[in-house]
Formats: C-alpha cells, structure tokens, sequence
C-alpha cells in the first residue's frame, strides 16, 4: 500500500499473503478495500454502505466486513487473473454499537463480543459492627 493521506487502519493479509485488506476513509466515510501486495496496484472496493474491521475467511474466498449499520457482510472474491473481483456483500446478521467479531476457520461461526452496561456498583461496608 502507498502512504496516503486517509486514515487507513486495520490491514489484514489474506490467507496466502498475496491481498491485503484495509479500512480507508479517503472517500469521506470509512469503507473496505483490497489491494494486491507486496506490489501496490489498482484498489478494488469491497463495501458499498460504509465499512470497517475486515477479516479473510481462512480459504480465503471471502472477505467479512462491519457495515455503517452493524452489520456483519460477507462478500465473496473470485480469482479474476491477477485480481480479485468481488461479488455483491451480503448481510449476515446485526452486532451491536461497538461489538467486534472474528470468524471461525470455516466462515459459518462467529466470536462476539459487546460492549454491555456495567453492573449496578457494589457497596461493601467493612467493620459495620465496630464496638
């Protein structure tokens, strides 16, 4: 990747090293590319509604993605010569604000986590029978 002026944060290597895929806002939202690696060359979009936290299922044959509604899209890439040609995302289902995932080997399972509201405080009163 060339050095931009766009917030590009969280790249992440295909499964044969080849791809890489990142967030960029460079556009004016933050969306999902790919480019080929280590030699840099034409970036193809992934996302079309905002993007964020790509992640390469293990064969990858797919890209998953964070949409601007927390949603979980997974997109299918075929191998087109030299480049990857994406298919049309497809909505998996609903995070919640704030909720990261990672994908199991297969693409099928999915790891949450939440952010939940923090328990009621506790108060724990210490010597209460003092004499």
């Amino acid at each position: 990747m060339a050095s931009t002026p766009a917030n590009e944060p969280f790249a992440r290597f295909s499964p044969d090293s080849r791809w890489v895929a990142y967030q960029s806002n460079e556009s004016g939202r933050d969306e999902i590319y790919i480019q080929h690696f280590p030699e840099p060359g034409r970036r193809t979009q992934i996302s079309t509604d905002g993007g964020a936290l790509p992640k390469w299922q293990r064969d990858g044959k797919s890209l998953f993605y964070l949409d601007s509604r927390n949603r979980v899209m997974s997109v299918t890439l075929l191998p087109k010569g030299e480049s990857l040609e994406p298919g049309n995302p497809v909505p998996l289902f609903t995070a919640s604000a704030g909720a990261t995932y990672e994908p199991a080997p297969d693409g099928q399972r999915f790891l949450l986590t939440e952010i939940t509201k923090p328990p009621a405080p506790i108060t724990i009163l210490l010597n209460w029978k003092s004499r």
